[in-house]
């Protein structure tokens, strides 16, 4: 149950996005729904407005704009989030989450709406991240050989 006391916010501007964990305790989206803005200053991104656009909850279940509440449901669907289809007319039911952050959400998706006056870049640090990204794309190459090496021996 510890995994559900924290947000992880995904902040996108642009092509490019960071990933924020905050105690769900500290944050003042509980309640919001998907359109909704809210300040960034308890992120650390001060004079920074953050659109809400979406999110998932804990087993990864997608929200969706269309229903209301913060509950799961299974629902028919045609098309949108949580389905596609290159059938036309194609009808599914699909398990989904409602458009309100609830205490079952665990990733909320941002998008700045207003900037503030330094750039994300500089408060997140997007360019140490892709250096981290480069030495965990190298660190995960040889963990695959090892896995790979113990099915050969079993």
């Amino acid at each position: 149950m510890e995994h559900m006391a924290n947000f992880k916010f995904v902040v996108s501007s642009g092509s490019k996005s960071w990933q924020i964990e905050k105690d769900q305790k500290e944050c003042p989206v509980m309640g919001k729904k998907i359109g909704d803005t809210f300040p960034g200053d308890f992120l650390g991104l001060p004079g920074y407005e953050l659109l809400i656009s979406g999110g998932s909850d804990k087993d990864g279940f997608p929200m969706r704009t269309d229903f209301d509440g913060p509950v799961r449901k299974r629902i028919v669907v045609t098309e949108g989030k949580g389905f596609r289809t290159d059938v036309k007319g194609l009808r599914r039911r699909k398990t989904l989450r409602g458009n309100t952050i609830g205490q079952d959400t665990v990733q909320v998706n941002c998008t700045v709406s207003k900037t503030g006056e330094k750039p994300l870049e500089e408060i997140l640090g997007k360019k140490e991240s892709k250096k981290e990204g480069e030495a965990e794309g190298k660190t995960e190459t040889p963990k695959e050989e090892k896995v790979e090496s113990k099915h050969e021996s079993v």
